[in-house]
């Protein structure tokens, strides 16, 4: 599972790769329901990077090296242009500075 994320599935459940999706898709569709406001959505940490991966079109065989510590803050905009990944795994900083530039 470590090595080949996008391959695996758990038993009598979904796969990483569905996870990704319906979590991005979730992601997406709270963005276009709650236009420019901020919308909090807490996860573990797996899916947590599951979605940083794809903001970042980084391959979900490599969504391990991102690091998603417990009650971290991770932000992420979504934009009509696409997705883009202002913070992850926050522990403690200012966070109100944290706007696209």
């Amino acid at each position: 599972m470590q090595q080949y994320p996008s391959g695996f599935r758990f038993p009598g459940g979904e796969s990483f790769a569905e996870m990704q999706l319906r979590i991005t898709r979730t992601l997406e569709k709270l963005s276009a329901k709650h236009r420019g406001e901020t919308v909090v959505a807490v996860s573990h940490a797996d899916p947590i990077k599951a979605a940083v991966a794809a903001a970042l079109g980084t391959h979900l065989d490599l969504f391990q090296r991102i690091v998603v510590s417990p009650c971290s803050v991770t932000a992420i905009v979504y934009t009509p242009s696409g997705p883009i990944v202002l913070a992850v795994n926050s522990t403690g900083d200012d966070l109100t500075r944290l706007v696209p530039s």
